[in-house]
């Protein structure tokens, strides 16, 4: 019988073996053990998600040894910043300007520069979070933002709505790609367009994104 490692390592194979170089892969492995995490590093993963900030301080302190990065993936409210700014090396749903300012904030208090990605609504569910393309280019216009000196915006990340129709899917992952390319072009930073999950990462993939996030076709359902 196989141990639960060397399943872990299997699926992460598959999972590589049908992806492009140039997309980055993030092992979401919230609520995994740090051993599933050791089993995925051990296949030379350096990329892991988690959503919960206490649960990404916790194994980012536990798992120091494995020299690997980690992303803030979740919703983050303001008043947990200060506990995920010192273990993140990139925060994915920053959905909010009132957010990215307390994420400056906390970063100069530690004499960091944190890296960010905004998150961008592009799905039909309501409970769903981020900016409209309406909030999005308004704050692009204003520019203040790139006044801030302690945060980095990278990009943009999004989540699809959760349906089997592929081509609604596919059009609103064109719809953020398009809101990247319009944005990055005057941004030299802005490289990361995280969009994708297990069940749409291949169209993702096929609609321009860079970053995708994979949990349980690596770690198993949760």
């Amino acid at each position: 019988m196989k141990s639960e490692s060397s399943i872990i390592q299997e699926r992460l194979a598959a999972v590589r073996e049908n992806m492009p170089e140039h997309v980055t892969l993030i092992a979401v492995s919230k609520t995994k053990p740090n051993a599933a995490i050791e089993a995925a590093a051990s296949m030379g993963q350096v990329e892991f998600g988690e959503n919960r900030v206490q649960e990404l301080a916790e194994k980012a302190l536990t798992l120091q040894h494995l020299n690997v990065r980690w992303h803030h993936i979740g919703h983050l409210q303001t008043n947990k910043v200060k506990q995920v700014v010192p273990h993140a090396d990139l925060i994915h749903a920053v959905d909010s300007e009132k957010l990215l300012l307390e994420i400056d904030k906390r970063s100069a208090s530690i004499d960091k520069v944190s890296d960010v990605l905004l998150q961008i609504h592009i799905a039909s569910e309501t409970n769903k979070f981020g900016w409209s393309f309406s909030e999005f280019d308004a704050f692009l216009q204003q520019q203040s933002w790139q006044k801030l000196e302690n945060v980095r915006i990278r990009g943009l990340m999004g989540m699809a709505t959760f349906t089997e129709n592929h081509q609604q899917v596919r059009n609103e992952f064109q719809s953020l790609k398009k809101a990247f390319d319009a944005s990055s072009s005057m941004h030299q930073d802005w490289d990361t367009l995280s969009m994708g999950m297990s069940g749409d990462w291949e169209i993702a993939v096929d609609e321009g994104s860079t970053m995708v996030r994979i949990g349980s076709s690596i770690f198993g359902s949760r």
